[in-house]
């Protein structure tokens, strides 16, 4: 049966495998012709909005090709059908929703490349990026700390003589007077080797941006020109000819006239004149292919959609390796900011952290150069293969799509490449510093494990380290101090702990009075409830402990409190447990007529409570809860006035029929309890509550059969005289 089962339950897996692959391909199919066609219909509803041809969404980028065409002012020239063709109407509509979906993702693609190449996103914080520096280094540069880090290199200076290694101690000597040179003139400005308008970065992205330009056939050395220069030749790569050979079957280029003719009829948009343009230039082939459009067109616009998109996904990786290898020399720039003000002058791993330092910074500026010469390269290539295309249209499409797919693995390879040769020269000048001998396969202390991967930019080890080093950082009181006085600013929760911390210490003096006055409330229920035990023969006693209760509720000592102080001031367990629930049931089973009188319910309660539990393991704490009550009763029962006058013959008739409720409604009628004086009634009252508090101390001392009758014919009896409506008339209890 569990063979069969298994068997049976491989069918929902395997279905639910082929869903999840239905989905990601109808995904592809949504991104690669339903996404670009809503993005082309959102332009060609703005554009009609405004009447005119531009693509308004891109139009900002201001992306142009060589001759001075803006890409959002490229059109589709094609015959638009009609009522007596809606064929023709038909494909016009669905390769004009393909169209500028492409210019669109080509337009973004390339611009995001110049952008990246332009260095002007990092202008954006330049600025606040230096000041920030500035303000570190101010920090950490002082004199405690300068003397600090020098004396502990000086010892190791002195340990090295020691042990007779003279050449580390001579190189230990030099580094340490290199960095005491060299930390004044990099603390000044700690970040101008990276941000500044001559530091590693500009330097390597200008020498890229040259090289790029020559191998493109270009001799400007401006870098803003250059990246205009690189623009225009993807815009020719990537758009003007990909969308000539898309529109006509051929690139329109190769005859100068033609060229102009179609470049004056997109500026103008203009699509009917473009056609006449183009057939008088001698481009009869391109004016037919746009006067009928054809269904082979969708599909060449799908292709086209496929190279885009890998066009987008390369221009992305590109621009992300250039700001990356940006932001890594200016991490680089704030962590050698520690080594010059301290870790430089120590000998071992923070020595070698400084070397790091300094090293990454100028591989970013050959990283900077690399990648620039590598898309100068790439460009090179492709606008070789678009020249030779001769009308090959979907030749050229797929190996250029093929080409950029390569390309994006080749340049990860070169991203990984730079990052071991900067892990090599760093771990190189630091064995040098330490003065260690040996072959090349060694490792200086503080570049963690050599050998296989783990050398390499993306190892464990380095990740590992890195962490480490932004831990640091994260939990220094200096970068707390700089963060807004927030503690491991780093930390996902930061803010809110920051804001909770700082409600908490300006609460402290109010949760610590708080902690106190409860304090001082325990303790006082503690002496209340030893207090009123004692005087019922201790808290040892159920008879003590059913009135250090009672008085504990009196005080209004909350009800999950009572069993703690009850514990601490030395009650037993068991013996609380049977106190609080007889206490209990008293309160479920008492009358809660409002007519009644409430001490005298509870007494009732009480009374009828030993009934029920007579002869059980809680007996005591029941008859000790029954005494409590009657004491109340007693107390809170009014006496007569030692001078007041009674009705005897009243009292006496009341005395003769009180142990029935039957008698006594039927021999002494309400108007009669109405007119009787107050005094009479209370001295019934204050007869039966201290007739009855005796029986239950009585019942309680010596539970004897004839007490506990006794105390029931008492409880009968107060009962028999509490009127609960109002039709009886007063009872002895009413005033």
């Amino acid at each position: 049966m569990r063979l069969w089962g298994e068997r049976g339950s491989s069918a929902p897996r395997t279905a639910a495998r082929w869903g999840r692959r239905l989905l990601w391909c109808l995904a592809g199919l949504f991104v690669l012709t339903v996404l670009p066609g809503a993005l082309g219909a959102v332009a060609v509803a703005q554009d009609g909005a405004t009447g005119s041809s531009r693509i308004d969404g891109v139009a900002w980028m201001n992306v142009r090709d060589s001759f001075g065409v803006a890409l959002a002012d490229y059109t589709y020239i094609s015959d638009k059908g009609g009522l007596l063709d809606p064929g023709g109407t038909i494909v016009w509509t669905v390769v004009g929703l393909e169209f500028v979906g492409y210019m669109i993702i080509v337009t973004t693609a390339i611009w995001f490349i110049g952008f990246a190449l332009s260095f002007a996103w990092l202008d954006f914080f330049a600025n606040a990026l230096r000041g920030t520096a500035g303000a570190l280094a101010g920090q950490l540069a002082t004199p405690a700390v300068l003397i600090t880090a020098a004396t502990i290199g000086a010892f190791f200076v002195a340990w090295f003589i020691v042990r007779g290694f003279h050449a580390r101690a001579v190189i230990q000597t030099v580094t340490m007077l290199a960095v005491a040179v060299l930390g004044p003139l990099f603390l000044a400005d700690p970040l101008a080797a990276a941000l500044g308008s001559d530091g590693v970065l500009a330097q390597g992205r200008d020498v890229g941006l040259a090289v790029a330009s020559g191998l493109n056939g270009s001799t400007n050395r401006n870098p803003d020109l250059a990246v205009s220069t690189l623009q225009g030749d993807m815009a020719d790569n990537f758009a003007r000819r990909p969308v000539q050979v898309w529109n006509f079957g051929h690139i329109v280029d190769n005859r100068s006239a033609c060229a102009a003719a179609w470049s004056s009829g997109v500026t103008t948009g203009d699509t009917d004149r473009t056609q006449r343009a183009l057939a008088a230039c001698g481009d009869t082939a391109a004016a037919a292919a746009a006067a009928h459009p054809s269904l082979g067109q969708i599909g060449t616009g799908l292709l086209l959609l496929v190279s885009a998109a890998v066009l987008l996904l390369f221009a992305v990786v590109l621009s992300y390796r250039l700001m990356r290898a940006a932001l890594d020399a200016i991490m680089q720039g704030f962590m050698a900011t520690f080594g010059f003000a301290a870790g430089g002058f120590v000998f071992g791993p923070t020595q070698t952290f400084l070397v790091r330092n300094l090293v990454n910074t100028g591989i970013a500026a050959a990283r900077m150069c690399a990648y620039t010469v590598f898309i100068g390269v790439y460009l090179l290539f492709l606008g070789n293969l678009f020249q030779q295309a001769r009308g090959q249209v979907l030749a050229v499409i797929v190996i250029a799509a093929v080409v950029e797919a390569v390309a994006i693995l080749q340049f990860g390879r070169l991203a990984k490449g730079l990052t071991r040769g900067s892990d090599w020269m760093a771990n190189r000048f630091s064995l040098t510093i330490q003065g260690a001998r040996g072959g090349s396969g060694g490792t200086a202390l503080g570049m963690g494990g050599g050998g296989g991967k783990s050398s390499g930019g993306g190892s464990g080890v380095s990740a590992i380290a890195g962490l480490a080093a932004l831990n640091t950082v994260n939990t220094s009181p200096l970068t707390a101090w700089l963060a807004g006085r927030t503690v491991n600013p780093f930390s996902p929760l930061a803010l809110g702990k920051m804001r909770s911390d700082r409600v908490n210490v300006a609460t402290a003096a109010s949760r610590l009075e708080r902690h106190e006055w409860a304090s001082l409330a325990r303790q006082n229920w503690r002496l209340l409830a030893r207090r009123e035990a004692d005087e019922w023969g201790g808290i040892h006693t159920e008879l003590g402990l059913a009135r250090a209760i009672k008085y504990l509720d009196n005080n209004r000592v909350p009800y999950q409190h009572i069993s703690a102080v009850l514990l601490d001031a030395g009650a037993t367990h068991s013996a609380v447990n049977q106190a609080l629930r007889a206490r209990s049931v008293r309160n479920e089973t008492r009358s809660r007529n409002p007519y009644g009188f409430a001490p005298l319910q509870k007494a009732v309660a009480s009374g009828n409570a030993v009934m029920n539990h007579a002869g059980t393991d809680a007996q005591a704490a029941f008859a000790a809860q029954a005494v409590a009550d009657a004491d109340s009763l007693a107390r809170h029962t009014l006496a007569p006035d030692p001078g007041a006058r009674l009705d005897h013959a009243f009292i006496a008739r009341v005395e003769e029929h009180w142990d029935s409720d039957r008698a006594l409604r039927a021999n002494i009628r309400p108007e009669e309890w109405n007119s009787v004086g107050r005094a009479t009634r209370t001295a019934i009252a204050h007869r039966l509550a201290t007739d009855h508090f005796a029986i239950a101390r009585a019942f309680n001392d010596h539970p004897t059969p004839s007490n506990r009758e006794a105390l029931m014919t008492s409880v009968k009896r107060l009962a028999n005289l509490d009127h609960t409506v109002p039709e009886a008339g007063l009872d002895p209890w009413d005033l």
